[in-house]
C-alpha cells in the first residue's frame, strides 16, 4: 500500500489516515513537500502524546528545515483506531518492528530522517538497532528512555495519582478519542513489574546512522544516565538544554529547532 502525501499544509497539518488493516487505523497528518521534493521526517509522539499534542512543533520544523514533515498518532492514541489495555510491554519494540516500517515503506521516502520524544524516542532507537529503510540518513531522540529508572517510576505514579483525582483525565479526553485506553495503554506498560528489568542499551551498538540526542538539565522522567548510555554510541551526539523539563520541543523550542536544523544541515553538508 502506498501513502499518498495529501498536500503542503504549513502552518496547518493536512489530516489523512493510513490502514494498518481493515479494522487498524492511524491517524496521519502532513506538512510541507512530499517525497521526493523535500527530505522527510517522520514524528514518533511521546506516551501520552498523539497529533494535536506536538503543536506547532511540525509546521516550525518543516520551515526551520525545508522537509516535508509526516505525523501519525499511535493506535490508541489521537483518532487512530482504539486499542485495549493492558499492552504487552514489547510495546516500543513492536511499534518500530511492525508499523513503523510499514508506514515508511508506504511512504517511499528518498531521504528519511526519525525524530521522536520520549517514548517515541525509544521507539525510534529500536528501528535504529534492526534493519532500516535505505533511505534512512539519521534520527533526533529528544529524551528518550533506553532503561527503566527509579526515578521514571515514581514520576509516572505521580502523573497516575494526577489523572484519578486531578484534572489530567479532563485535559487529555480533548485530545485522545479513547482516553482512559491511551493513558492506562502508557501507564499500566511502565508499571507492569515485569518492566522493571527492561533495558535496551546493549542494541544501541547496533546503530549504524548519526543520532542527535536532546535532553532537558530539569527531566523528571530521565537522569543523565540515559544520555551516558547513548554517548557510548560512536554515532551520537549529546545535548543539553537548560531551563528545559520532558519536552524540549516544547519547553525550549526555539535552541530544539535549531540544533535539528543545524545537525541535519551539516549531514547534508
Amino acid at each position: 500500500m502506498t501513502f499518498n502525501w495529501p498536500g503542503r499544509g504549513s502552518n496547518s497539518p493536512i489530516l489523512t489516515e493510513f490502514a494498518l488493516s481493515p479494522s487498524r487505523k492511524i491517524e496521519c497528518a502532513t506538512w510541507g513537500a512530499p517525497p521526493p521534493e523535500a527530505p522527510t521526517i517522520v514524528l514518533l509522539h511521546e506516551g501520552l502524546g498523539c497529533i494535536r499534542l506536538w503543536r506547532d512543533f511540525p509546521a516550525r520544523l518543516a520551515l526551520a528545515t525545508g522537509g516535508g514533515v509526516l505525523a501519525y498518532s499511535r493506535l490508541g492514541y489521537g483518532n487512530s483506531s482504539a486499542i485495549t489495555p493492558p499492552l504487552p510491554v514489547t510495546r516500543m519494540a513492536d511499534e518500530a518492528t511492525d508499523v513503523l516500517p510499514r508506514l515508511i515503506e508506504a511512504i517511499a521516502p528518498e531521504t528519511l530522517v526519525l525524530v521522536g520524544h520520549s517514548d517515541g524516542g525509544t521507539i525510534a532507537a529500536h528501528y535504529l538497532a534492526g534493519p532500516t529503510h535505505p533511505a534512512l540518513k539519521a534520527a533526533v531522540l529528544m529524551a528518550p528512555h533506553f532503561y527503566c529508572e527509579p526515578s521514571n517510576i515514581a514520576a509516572i505514579r505521580s502523573t497516575c495519582a494526577a489523572y484519578r483525582n486531578g484534572d489530567l483525565r479532563d485535559r487529555l479526553a480533548k485530545y485522545h478519542a479513547s482516553v482512559d485506553g491511551a493513558f492506562y495503554g502508557w501507564a499500566e506498560t511502565w508499571l507492569d513489574p515485569a518492566f522493571a528489568s527492561w533495558d535496551m542499551r546493549d542494541q544501541l551498538a547496533n546503530w549504524r546512522h548519526r543520532v542527535l540526542f536532546v535532553q532537558g538539565r530539569d527531566d523528571p522522567y530521565g537522569s543523565s544516565g540515559q544520555a551516558e548510555a547513548a554517548a557510548t554510541s560512536p554515532y551520537a551526539e549529546i545535548a543539553w538544554l537548560d531551563a528545559c523539563a520532558h519536552s524540549p520541543h516544547l519547553d525550549q523550542s526555539v535552541p530544539t529547532l535549531k540544533l535539528i536544523a543545524d545537525f541535519l544541515a551539516k549531514l547534508s553538508g
